[in-house]
């Protein structure tokens, strides 16, 4: 095997091992990407966390990343419109862009509905 398979190949199990791993003690990871202090992304704000404490309490780390602040954020995290929320763990990431008042939404867009079934 030439050393660019081989790479490949590392590259591969990397991305399973990735895949497959959920984090050790169930924490979500969770980014809010918002635009200043708009009304929208004040509301954002204030959803979410009301959201994470209700249902996700003492199990989740909540960023909030204004973009006018971490321009150089929005390319490396492909992020179109806000305020966007991107779930990094557990996987798969998700993202849900709105003011997240929609609780319904926010249970499927974060598998909250589907890990509390399964407790």
């Amino acid at each position: 095997m030439n050393r660019k398979s081989s790479r490949i190949s590392d590259d591969v199990r990397a991305f399973e091992r990735a895949i497959s791993r959920k984090p050790v003690d169930g924490r979500y990871l969770l980014s809010l990407f918002v635009t200043g202090s708009t009304p929208r992304s004040v509301r954002a704000i204030q959803n979410i966390r009301a959201f994470c404490e209700a249902r996700l309490h003492g199990r989740y780390e909540l960023k909030v990343i204004d973009i006018y602040q971490h321009p150089e954020r929005i390319k490396a995290e492909q992020i179109v419109a806000t305020p966007t929320l991107v779930k990094k763990m557990p996987l798969p990431m998700r993202r849900l862009i709105g003011d997240l008042s929609n609780k319904d939404r926010l249970l499927v867009g974060l598998d909250v509905a589907i890990e509390e079934a399964a407790l």
